[in-house]
């Protein structure tokens, strides 16, 4: 723990240090992410959705995906709960190493996210069967919390921050996500019919947006200085 503080410290002021100094040669630049950043943001979607389908696939002909959660596909009772829980804790290591590599994110933003994904790897640590459920929803709703929140915790300010970490962007993502997982909440509430899909989608929502974000900070490195504001900005 006291390396992985010492290398976001570390990495901050290298981060600062190279703020000014995009157009000097040899300067690396912060917004070039990792290749390993890069992989597991890829990474951590596509598990995902490999997960769930395969775990879906595994159960008797009588479960419904739609109106079941995915925490359902780790309890006791499911079928090969393993595939579920091993998905839970790849996806929640990929959210970490993820938010190690985007250098290009205020460093709060990168920390919850992180967080997030430690607090998905214990959803793993500790499904609906051991330790009761209460245990279980603590973790999956501290992860739902700061996946939801990250990006409001991640958003710089300056004309060559990447379109992904500007003020309105992180906004609007961050009430997107809030609104996803209260539909999710409401059906669970309910237990409503479509309770499976609202999770699934806000789930979704929430591993496809670090890609995103990785994907705009390389665009951003990879494009020339004078065009890299035109190239990233989203038309209005």
């Amino acid at each position: 723990m006291e390396l992985l503080v010492l290398y976001l410290v570390v990495d901050k002021q290298r981060s600062s240090a190279s703020r000014d100094a995009r157009d000097v040669p040899d300067v690396p630049d912060v917004r070039d992410v990792p290749w390993w950043g890069t992989a597991s943001s890829a990474a951590a979607p596509v598990l995902l959705v490999t997960g769930l389908t395969a775990a879906a696939k595994l159960q008797s002909p009588e479960f419904g995906a739609f109106n079941s959660t995915a925490s359902a596909l780790a309890s006791d009772g499911a079928a090969d709960s393993w595939v579920m829980t091993l998905t839970f804790l790849v996806v929640g290591m990929c959210d970490l190493l993820t938010g190690l590599a985007l250098r290009a994110a205020a460093l709060p933003g990168r920390l919850v996210l992180m967080g997030a994904g430690a607090a998905g790897m214990l959803v793993a640590a500790f499904p609906t069967h051991l330790g009761g459920s209460a245990v279980h929803a603590v973790w999956a709703g501290i992860g739902f919390a700061g996946a939801i929140v990250w990006p409001v915790f991640s958003m710089r300010r300056g004309p060559h921050v990447p379109w992904t970490l500007r003020p309105s962007t992180c906004l609007s993502v961050t009430v997107t996500l809030a609104a996803l997982t209260l539909w999710f909440a409401a059906e669970q509430a309910t237990h409503g019919a479509h309770m499976g899909l609202a999770e699934r989608s806000a789930g979704l929502a929430q591993a496809l947006w670090p890609l995103i974000a990785v994907v705009s900070c390389r665009l951003s490195r990879a494009a020339p200085p004078e065009l890299a504001d035109e190239l990233l900005e989203p038309e209005h």
